[in-house]
């Protein structure tokens, strides 16, 4: 089976070439193509996954041979006969992500990659360019399934399905991260049985249930600010703000609950998130291009200081203190839901898992075309959203305000049109003034050349 990576240079496509590594049942993956635009990213990333693969091979001498690895900067060559397409591409890269981040802070505004106007310039980039690659998927891999990663997932996916239909799936680790940290806090053990009722947009999103062996164990958490404290999101949002949600938010949902907070604490850093990337990473390649160095010990230092400082403005904002330990151990990302979801498809294991489809009546108040965040039952003919009771009307309005937002991003993007994305802006929750959306349009649209299509 073969698997195309597009973004195959990126940082964490090592974290799916592990668990393809740790995938011994038939049907798996053997031969993997890297697609990257920039071929030295591209073979820094080669070299961690050959080491990787030799370190599995030495560990364990009977477990399978690694998938075999291609490298192209041809996208058509990276298609070409694959059954699953992975796709985590960054357009205008790390640079970019720090450009959005300071244009939204220059206003006072948050300009995180996903959130508010950061995300709403990441989409404006990126939409394009997916729109071209999941047309060259329609025509060279058409019965392919295309599982995006890309950000901000949930619109992405939504515009991609416009010419992939349901072949299109978007991933994310938030909801399953959040539905295990809630699970371990309730007693969940590795035996137990547990399903989350979680429902949203992606990085928009509650968890409303969570049973364990068939009992629905939310309403114990809240009984107690000590379990409540436990876990990650618990401290970020704090036990009173909780309980008077009757819910667990994404941690991305304290971009909106404590924003002035969070734009503070941006503003007060010494780097943004992508700046403090984009140093760290250029660090990296730059370190792997010397083929004296260990590229996959390389690699493992500078993932290790990643996960360390994971939304660290957000903590600190909120006095959260550091990650967990067993946050920035446990194994189980996005590689993880990835594989599942390959899995379930490629071999009709059917499987329940929270991911970015088209609504088809899962999320009340929403139409069917809809890319929302919901679990899922995924078989060899797909992913099928399970129905879900309404949201309450605090999280509906969010939610139907956002998607709104989403709509007319997909159509600035078509259109070419400056004040469709002045209003994809203005009517952004995060966005409070007219006059600073049309701000934001001119300084984006000077901040990145690829944005001149806007007119």
């Amino acid at each position: 089976m073969r698997l195309a990576i597009l973004g195959g240079g990126g940082f964490r496509v090592p974290l799916v070439h592990s668990a393809l590594l740790a995938d011994r049942a038939e049907g798996r993956v053997t031969e993997v193509a890297l697609h990257d635009t920039d071929p030295h990213r591209a073979a820094a990333i080669a070299r961690v996954l050959a080491e990787q693969a030799q370190r599995a091979a030495e560990a364990d001498p009977t477990a399978p041979p690694a998938p075999r690895l291609t490298v192209t900067g041809d996208l058509d060559t990276a298609l070409r006969g694959a059954h699953f397409v992975f796709s985590a591409i960054r357009v205008g890269g790390l640079a970019g992500r720090a450009a959005d981040e300071r244009v939204a802070l220059a206003e006072g505004v948050l300009g995180q990659e996903t959130v508010g106007a950061g995300g709403i310039a990441y989409g404006l980039r990126t939409l394009p360019v997916t729109d071209r690659i999941a047309r060259r998927v329609a025509e060279i891999a058409p019965d392919a399934w295309f599982i995006n990663f890309t950000n901000p997932a949930g619109l992405v996916t939504e515009a991609m399905s416009r010419h992939l239909g349901d072949r299109v799936i978007g991933i994310c680790d938030s909801p399953v991260g959040l539905g295990r940290r809630v699970a371990r806090a309730l007693g969940a053990t590795g035996r137990s049985a547990v399903e989350v009722d979680y429902v949203g947009l992606n990085h928009l999103g509650w968890l409303r249930g969570l049973r364990i062996d068939g009992k629905d164990e939310l309403p114990r958490l809240f009984t107690s600010t000590a379990l409540l404290e436990s876990f990650e999101e618990g401290r970020l949002f704090g036990a009173d703000w909780l309980r008077a949600l009757g819910a667990v938010p994404n941690e991305y949902l304290h971009y909106y609950y404590f924003n002035r907070e969070a734009v503070r604490a941006y503003q007060a850093a010494p780097l943004t998130r992508g700046a403090f990337l984009d140093e760290q990473q250029s660090r990296f390649y730059a370190r792997v291009a010397d083929p004296g160095v260990p590229a996959l010990r390389a690699w493992d230092e500078v993932r290790a200081e990643r996960e360390a400082t994971y939304m660290s403005e957000s903590r600190e904002a909120a006095g959260a203190g550091e990650r967990d330990e067993a946050s920035l151990t446990e194994s189980g990302g996005y590689e993880k839901v990835a594989l599942a979801l390959m899995r379930a498809i490629a071999r009709d294991e059917r499987a329940t898992l929270v991911l970015n489809v088209r609504n088809r009546g899962a999320l009340p108040g929403l139409d069917a075309d809809a890319v929302v965040e919901t679990p899922c039952r995924v078989d060899a003919h797909g992913a099928h959203p399970l129905p879900g009771g309404p949201l309450p009307a605090h999280a509906a309005g969010l939610v139907t305000s956002v998607k709104a937002v989403e709509r007319e991003v997909m159509a600035a993007a078509d259109s070419g049109s400056r004040a469709t994305a002045v209003k994809a802006f203005a009517l952004h929750p995060l966005v409070d003034s007219v006059s600073v959306a049309r701000r934001l349009v001119d300084g984006y649209v000077a901040a990145h050349p690829g944005l001149g299509y806007l007119t």
